[in-house]
């Protein structure tokens, strides 16, 4: 059989001419990308380039000599071993003697083995004996699962045979052994993805669902059945015709997005980055304006992630009982007159049930909320379910006894422990309700999330559960207090299901939700004050994290109006259970103790702004006081004198008394009075974290770049400030805090203490920072955000809140604070906020008279920071 493509032979080149060979490989590469964007089979194209490799290796192994030796055997091992080489694959073989080379033969094969890596070629290889390879085969999974798909290529093939006998050998790897070894293999495996397919950079070959998954269960079937290919496994009996058509056509698709991957790739990688998503899409044809065609492929490649782990999950439970119990199946014990567990599974007790009933595949996962013991699905009637969810002709919420059903189980305890994880990864989710699915593989293009809008949700709901259990008390404190004591927690599991639920339609996903939630609560035989929470918490999920994160929470007309749009504790206990689990579920990295200790703030202040009745503000001149009160007795507990602790707060605007806590005032006056040259910096840095952070407090005579130099330096030493109260003395002082994190997002280590205070004296005492230019991250490459500022209205009229939304380039709250002084702008207060690859900070300023912003002043601002910060 002739390939089915032209590409250049060896036959007429000198084997010893790299620069030869190498153009040739080019040349076929290139005719190979050709061929694919002329839509040729992926799976001739894999193939082929694996009888090139076979034909050149050939060539090369008779030029140096090597077939001329008695007992020396090429190999090809591994995908190569499978006669599967994508453009960038390893090229895995095994030089294979029966007794050790000598050095003469050694040297030959170090000459085979260089002229390959000449010729670029990521040749993987090892040089043993037949009794090396078992040895090493059996202490490494990984080398015999190579050894295990070896394919003679040239040389002594008496020597092959012999290693095959040894590999087939009951000794080597029994059936049982090795399963139950791929198995554990797998479950790691997809642990580093954590046990999702939906991540947003995700892994073609080694994600759940990807290639891998399928070589697991070839693994698996040729070790015990002997089988060498899917389409023998299927002969035995564990895979349908249409099964087995279904994994072929997963595995062209997969490989058809590896093989446009790889062309577009100079090095070696299976990540469906973000960088090269754009491209790959390109090569397979998906088009649209924007993300368009991104959506479109990376939705087409869920799904066949989707259904390669299903069916992953469900032959390998066969395998299970095939091999492990040696056919033999646990009694059944009886759940009703539908279901039955059987071991930790379970099992539909009729062959057609969810055909004939469609309402049953919802009472199927009311067991699963109700039993602790089901950790699953049977082989068989995840088959079932498989066929009735494809022959579906309705959505199942169309079904009255669904929707009954549907709101029974968000209504049991247990219900987010297991049944609706499985509900997603089964596409129950999906067959119940149109607008999920909307969201499955749904993008989300940033560097924020980490997961599609589906298995976000999913995680939140995951999130919401772990709140009832007192082990995450220390991480959750509020909600671990608060949720247990929710009345309905079906409100809140219906508010996390559609909270992004309108994503990727255009709009604002958080109205269009709420539309959505309102009227699926009504159709569920919610009332309408339940409806209306419902559909509050949707509209308002971000509410609370904005406010959090991007406003002054220690300004009370901020805690009135945020505790106004909120009106009741009811209302406050839902939204902070939402919006912690929302936080945890978008990014594992990005819960910590700061955020912990802003919500609580907001949390607790909005309480007791509501328990007071917002009729009656809080005495801000009563704050002032009791916190003065509390801090000079701390300081006269030291031996200072009040006299001097009085001339030192009249230096003092009220507004530095209202803005930090007796602890602080305290800390800093003591400083303050010991610090004898008042013409040189005082830095302060907390020994303990406040508030999650550290606090770095810096005294000295301002001027108008102090913040910029500030920020600039923290910045050189890799930490993040993420809030800053800037604030002037009455004769001309900075007091200004700044709270800091390190890249991990904890408080700054004791030991890089002195380093950062000498750091920052240095350059206070010389007004300069010598910043030195960083390179954006890599992954900032390949998102554009525009810089946007906008003036928020204030109700004092005093000051100007500036809300900027920019790229979080190196510096660039350093740009900002350099703009801030150019303009004479002085800064109040900032938060600073990072979403991903966005920065959404919040400043609050005053003209150089101590006003607010003119509208010319404003426009001559916006101006300048979009100019500063959009120059690269």
């Amino acid at each position: 059989m002739t390939d089915p493509i032209s590409h250049p032979t060896t036959e007429q080149v000198d084997p010893m001419a790299p620069e030869q060979l190498r153009q040739e490989l080019e040349q076929f590469t290139a005719s190979q990308k050709a061929q694919f964007l002329a839509h040729t089979p992926v799976t001739n194209l894999v193939e082929a380039r694996s009888r090139y490799t076979d034909h050149l290796l050939d060539r090369l192994w008779q030029h140096f000599g090597l077939a001329d030796h008695p007992t020396l055997s090429l190999i090809a091992v591994g995908g190569y071993g499978r006669g599967e080489l994508h453009p960038l694959s390893d090229v895995d073989i095994l030089i294979l003697s029966q007794a050790p080379i000598d050095d003469d033969t050694g040297s030959t094969v170090s000459a085979f083995l260089t002229l390959l890596w000449d010729l670029k070629l990521d040749v993987g290889h090892s040089v043993r004996t037949i009794d090396e390879c078992i040895t090493i085969g059996l202490d490494d999974l990984t080398v015999a699962t190579n050894l295990q798909e070896s394919r003679w290529l040239c040389g002594n093939q008496d020597t092959y045979q012999q290693l095959e006998e040894r590999l087939n050998d009951g000794n080597f790897w029994p059936s049982e052994q090795f399963y139950q070894a791929k198995l554990d293999e797998q479950k790691t495996r997809h642990a580093r993805y954590h046990d999702t397919t939906y991540n947003l950079e995700p892994d073609i070959k080694s994600s759940p669902g990807g290639l891998r998954d399928i070589h697991t269960l070839s693994w698996v079937a040729r070790r015990h059945f002997g089988a060498t290919s899917l389409l023998e496994m299927s002969r035995f009996g564990f895979l349908t015709d249409a099964e087995y058509r279904e994994l072929v056509e997963c595995q062209d698709s997969l490989w058809r997005i590896r093989f446009a991957l790889h062309s577009e790739l100079r090095r070696y990688d299976n990540r469906l980055t973000f960088g090269h998503q754009a491209s790959v899409a390109e090569l397979l044809g998906y088009q649209g304006e924007g993300n368009r065609g991104v959506e479109m492929m990376m939705k087409d490649f869920y799904r066949t992630l989707r259904r390669v782990a299903e069916l992953n999950k469900m032959l390998l439970q066969l395998f299970d009982q095939a091999i492990l119990n040696k056919g033999t199946a646990p009694d059944a014990i009886a759940l009703d007159d539908d279901f039955q567990l059987r071991g930790h599974l379970i099992e539909a007790t009729k062959p057609a049930l969810f055909q004939a009933r469609p309402e049953t595949i919802l009472d199927m996962f009311l067991h699963v909320a109700r039993n602790s013991q089901i950790e699953g699905i049977a082989a068989p009637t995840l088959r079932q379910l498989r066929t009735a969810r494809r022959r579906l002709n309705r959505f199942l919420i169309e079904i009255p006894a669904a929707r009954d059903k549907f709101m029974e189980l968000v209504r049991q305890p247990n219900c987010l422990q297991k049944a609706f994880r499985l509900m997603h990864r089964h596409g129950v989710l999906s067959a119940y309700l149109p607008q999920w699915s909307q969201i499955v593989g749904q993008m989300q293009f940033d560097l924020f999330h980490v997961y599609t809008v589906d298995e976000h949700t999913v995680r939140l709901l995951k999130n919401l559960n772990k709140f009832n259990d007192p082990i995450n008390q220390d991480r959750h404190p509020i909600c671990c207090e608060v949720y247990p004591r929710v009345a309905k927690k079906e409100i809140l599991l219906l508010a996390a299901i559609f909270h992004d639920i309108a994503k990727g339609r255009g709009g604002d996903h958080s109205e269009l939700g709420g539309v959505d939630a309102y009227d699926f609560c009504l159709q569920h035989g919610l009332s309408k004050p339940e409806a209306n929470l419902v559909k509050w918490l949707v509209n308002q999920h971000l509410l609370m994290s904005v406010t959090a994160q991007r406003r002054d929470i220690y300004d009370p007309e901020v805690i009135t109006e945020f505790a106004k749009e909120v009106r009741d504790e009811e209302r406050l206990d839902h939204l902070v259970c939402l919006t912690v689990a929302d936080i945890c579920a978008t990014n594992q990295e990005l819960w910590n103790s700061w955020k912990r200790t802003l919500l609580a703030e907001l949390y607790y202040s909005t309480q007791k702004a509501l328990r007071r009745g917002l009729e009656n503000p809080p005495d801000i001149r009563e704050r002032i006081r009791h916190n003065q009160q509390m801090a000079s007795a701390l300081l006269r507990s030291e031996g200072f004198a009040p006299r001097d602790i009085e001339v030192l707060w009249q230096r003092f605007k009220a507004d530095y008394f209202l803005r930090h806590t007796h602890k602080q005032i305290a800390w800093h006056a003591e400083a303050i009075l010991k610090h004898e040259d008042h013409s040189k910096p005082l830095i302060l840095i907390s020994q303990k974290p406040t508030r999650g952070g550290t606090e770095v407090f810096v005294y000295c005579r301002d001027k108008t770049k102090l913040f910029a130099i500030v920020v600039s330096e923290l910045d050189k030493k890799n930490l993040s400030v993420h809030d800053a109260q800037v604030m002037t003395s009455k004769d001309g002082f900075a007091l200004d805090t700044f709270m800091v994190l390190d890249p991990t997002g904890k408080a700054l280590s004791e030991s890089r203490h002195q380093t950062v205070r000498r750091a920052l004296i240095n350059a206070l005492t010389h007004m300069k920072s010598d910043r030195k230019k960083k390179r954006p991250p890599y992954k900032l490459q390949h998102f554009n955000v525009k810089t946007k500022v906008d003036f928020l209205p204030t109700k004092s009229g005093k000051k100007t809140m500036i809300e900027l939304v920019a790229l979080d380039m190196p510096g660039l709250l350093a740009r900002v604070g350099s703009v801030f002084a150019r303009q004479h702008i002085s800064l109040q207060a900032a938060k600073i906020t990072t979403i991903g690859e966005r920065a959404e900070d919040f400043f609050i300023v005053t003209n150089k008279d101590g006003e607010q912003l003119s509208e010319e002043q404003q426009v001559q601002l916006r101006d300048a920071l979009i100019e500063r910060l959009e120059k690269q």
